[in-house]
């Protein structure tokens, strides 16, 4: 059983729901538990649907804001119900607030990181008990080498810790390029830089902002496909940088990975990440790719692939983006053998045996205890 608080659909939601749905098409018997505070119900519902469709068991759990031990105690009375043998939590607030739930029902308690975004105070203070609950697990999947370097350092045994990059499932087919440049309102001629993610501190689209004003030579225009909470003052930024008309909000777009034909390029500019879905559904579709040297990113983008910065370099970040402005054919042609390289090389299969492996793991260390 997964176990998630979902938002809208971001990084963790897509790999709960792909690695769920692929679970239960091996065979396995799997349960996904949403817990969602009361009037924010829209995301769980939009998480939840495509796993019901997939045959996965779905479990919406609806609890009044701050109201944990209901909600631990919602979650047990789910747990004894069920009886899973894996309880998998993914995200702080599953880690932190329902964590301990699977010892307490006899189950192995498994956690994915999915990465940690630092920023506010508030913030940096759930994910340092993040890092100290992740030592209570009996297996930690970390999604990146790096993410693993961190886990080592927080005092995670290395006979718990598993490093298991992330995989990737179209879960819808893609837009011709012409379509979707429709869909999202892109005239036919101008180069177009998608950017898609949370609209957050960490995921740097300040620092995009700020290229594209050192662009001003050139007619790049920039979508935003996404939403947040530095929205706003994002906005206000680009109108001071003088570039809020080059600069389209889209806000929360469904299945937004089949609209990537559109752009001419992606810009993925974070300060941090685990390993991006974002990334892999940029490949898929072929675009030029230029992105942050953070976390597992240059794993994925290795060699010919696309370009990579330095995070927080505007300058740096604006120079890639020329370089492909420049030669869009020669940009073009990597993509196309980056997506090859994808399709020949991810291996959902072998995704899903590495998390059964950790789940071995776990239950052998959960039956010594």
């Amino acid at each position: 059983m997964h176990v998630v608080s979902p938002g809208a659909v971001g990084g963790i939601e897509r790999v709960v729901q792909v690695l769920a749905a692929e679970q239960q098409a091996a065979g396995g018997n799997v349960h996904v538990a949403a817990v969602v505070e009361r009037g924010d119900g829209a995301d769980a519902d939009r998480f939840l649907a495509p796993l019901k469709s997939a045959g996965v068991g779905v479990h919406r759990l609806e609890v009044p804001p701050r109201s944990y031990r209901r909600e631990r105690a919602e979650l047990t009375a789910l747990c004894r119900q069920l009886h899973p043998a894996i309880v998998h939590t993914h995200g702080y607030r599953a880690n932190l607030v329902d964590g301990t739930i699977a010892r307490r029902v006899g189950s192995a308690a498994v956690t994915t990181m999915h990465g940690f975004t630092g920023g506010s105070v508030r913030n940096r203070c759930y994910e340092a008990l993040d890092r100290r609950a992740a030592r209570r697990f009996d297996a930690v999947v970390a999604v990146s080498a790096p993410l693993a370097r961190d886990m080592t350092a927080a005092g995670v045994r290395a006979d718990r810790l598993h490093t298991v990059r992330n995989a990737w499932r179209r879960t819808a087919p893609p837009l011709e390029r012409a379509t979707a440049r429709t869909v999202l309102g892109i005239a036919p001629a101008p180069f177009t830089i998608g950017w898609a993610g949370r609209v957050s501190h960490e995921k740097g689209l300040d620092v995009l902002i700020d290229a594209l004003a050192l662009l001003a030579a050139r007619d790049v225009r920039l979508a935003v496909l996404g939403d947040g909470p530095e929205r706003r003052s994002l906005e206000q930024r680009a109108a001071r940088r003088g570039v809020a008309a080059r600069t389209t909000w889209h806000g929360f777009v469904p299945n937004a990975d089949t609209l990537f034909a559109a752009f001419d390029l992606f810009v993925l500019s974070s300060r941090t990440e685990g390993t991006p879905m974002v990334l892999f559904e940029a490949l898929a579709s072929a675009v030029p790719i230029v992105a942050t040297r953070v976390g597992g990113v240059p794993d994925v983008l290795s060699g010919d692939a696309g370009l990579l910065v330095n995070p927080d370099q505007p300058q740096a970040l604006a120079d890639a983006i020329d370089a492909v402005v420049r030669d869009p054919d020669g940009a073009r042609r990597r993509a196309n053998a980056a997506r090859d390289v994808l399709n020949a090389g991810e291996s959902l299969g072998a995704w899903v045996a590495a998390y059964g492996a950790a789940y071995e793991a776990a239950l052998r260390i959960a039956a010594a205890r």
